[in-house]
């Protein structure tokens, strides 16, 4: 999909569909209770009053639609009609509510290029750079499908191709800075989708690590691989122990960007890459087990986030740390009870062989200190806890400093890839009591997510650092099962930002 910056007028736009917005404010049609955008009341005047007469037609809910064919006075072939709801209310979640709802009628409608006079809507007090960026991410999320393993992809599910979108708008080098920054971010998003959405016997480690050595061929980055015998030599005892009872080699994958001075010291980026979850021999019930594969969201995030930041030549250092691996039972497995002794030296009794992400995290969070970080941010599928405590809306934060925790709460607003702080108290270390080690890997069902991200802290006290738990939110269910991408926007936004770019 092509996105250009372009100013048109929306009546003489060549393009087969224009897409326009209207409030549901009381404004020039008073009778059906609706008020057309500057755009709209341009259409409306060159038509005659086409539109007003519509609006009757259109349902008032917030990314409501209702599309018109050859008007006349207009040079596009269609114009379609979008319910921005009321103008006072309008802010980031309804003008993504509106491009949902423009983006799905596209869909249907199939037309190959069209205009989004959207873009134009004043969102609250966010910039028009804003604007482009999530008109950007949220057509190519709409038009994003996994097909490739489907032998006859288009019979099954067929969705024209929307190739060109023109955002109607002044190209200032801001406007211009964020659609090649949405472009990059979108590409990272989609591969962040695509390796969750691959099955677990496509998407092993070794795959990812294969999808790492791409991405350093592409865009020029350091990448290391670290095998079995090296984890063995450095003493990564808690990540081994996970990986026991897979006949799947673990991968220790370290990605490196650099986009700023070497004197800069990088952002460290630790994605849980578990590429399926049994539980081990704490095995999981079968129902909804195949979701598992999506266990390595947090190295995709990973991927997906130093692959944006690459493309778009973002002037920041980035190391990505990726454990991978997959947990399953077997004769080799670790068990519930064992003592294993991590990278830092300390013993760990494992008590639920299903509370493994932490186990990788927490020797590849000791590895990632050797790179001095500035800061380390891991991201991991962590807890089922933390879904039941936010749902499938937020992501859950945790961090050991607040200006960190600030910054990365402040980029999730700005990508509209939001989080919500937990707390980090010391007291719940004492969930983690063990009588034969120095702590377990779990602390009991109260603070599930809490005493997890507590478990990471004890590895993190020599940095600045956050854990985003993306439990709830890296992928969806049901009919609309897949990757959501998340929280790659949120890892981008966040590094742009901390490198001061706004």
């Amino acid at each position: 999909m092509e996105f250009s910056i372009t100013a048109l007028s929306p009546e003489a736009a060549k393009a087969g569909c224009v897409v326009v917005g209207v409030y549901s404010d009381k404004g020039q049609d008073k009778e059906h209770g609706k008020e057309l955008t500057p755009p709209a009341r341009r259409i409306d005047q060159a038509t005659r009053g086409a539109l007003r007469k519509a609006l009757a037609d259109l349902p008032a809910k917030t990314g409501s639609t209702l599309l018109l064919r050859d008007l006349p006075g207009v040079a596009a072939e269609r114009v379609l009609l979008v319910a921005l709801g009321a103008r006072k209310d309008f802010g980031p979640a309804q003008f993504r509510d509106a491009l949902r709802g423009a983006a799905a009628a596209l869909r249907e409608l199939g037309a190959k290029d069209a205009a989004l006079f959207l873009v134009e809507a004043k969102v609250a007090s966010q910039p028009l750079a804003w604007n482009v960026r999530q008109a950007v991410l949220g057509l190519r999320d709409a038009f994003y499908r996994f097909d490739q393993l489907k032998t006859k992809p288009q019979a099954a599910a067929p969705i024209p191709a929307l190739q060109r979108v023109v955002l109607p708008l002044s190209a200032k080098p801001p406007l211009s800075q964020a659609l090649a920054e949405a472009q990059a971010i979108a590409d990272g998003t989609d591969l962040a989708k695509t390796l969750g959405n691959l099955p677990p016997n496509i998407c092993t480690p070794t795959y990812l690590a294969d999808e790492a050595k791409k991405l350093a061929r592409q865009f020029k980055l350091g990448v290391s691989i670290l095998e079995r015998a090296d984890m063995q030599k450095l003493g990564m005892g808690a990540l081994l122990a996970v990986t026991n009872g897979s006949h799947q080699p673990p991968k220790l994958i370290v990605l490196r960007y650099n986009g700023a001075a070497k004197t800069v010291k990088p952002l460290a980026l630790v994605g849980k890459g578990i590429t399926f979850d049994t539980g081990g021999i704490s095995l999981k019930p079968a129902g909804e087990m195949d979701e598992m594969k999506f266990d390595m969201s947090g190295a995709g995030s990973v991927l997906g986030a130093i692959r944006a930041l690459a493309g778009m030549k973002a002037p920041i250092n980035v190391v990505g740390v990726i454990p991978t691996c997959e947990n399953m039972p077997g004769g080799q497995a670790t068990r519930p009870g064992d003592i294993v002794t991590t990278l830092s030296g300390q013993t760990v009794e494992i008590l639920n062989t299903d509370a493994e992400g932490r186990l990788i995290l927490c020797d590849a969070l000791e590895y990632a200190a050797r790179f001095n970080p500035e800061a380390v941010v891991d991201i991991a599928t962590l807890t089922g806890a933390c879904v039941i405590a936010l749902g499938h809306i937020a992501t859950g934060l945790f961090a050991n400093d607040q200006k960190l925790a600030d910054e990365i709460r402040a980029a999730g607003e700005d990508a509209f890839d939001r989080v919500w702080q937990m707390p980090l108290w010391e007291e719940y270390q004492e969930q983690l009591r063990s009588n034969f080690a120095d702590f377990a890997n779990i602390g009991g069902r109260p603070g599930g997510a809490i005493t997890a991200a507590s478990f990471l802290a004890r590895f993190t006290r020599k940095f600045r650092w956050a854990h985003l738990d993306v439990a709830g939110t890296a992928w969806k269910s049901g009919r609309e099962k897949g990757s959501t991408g998340r929280p790659v926007p949120l890892l981008v936004r966040f590094a742009l930002r901390h490198a001061g770019r706004k």
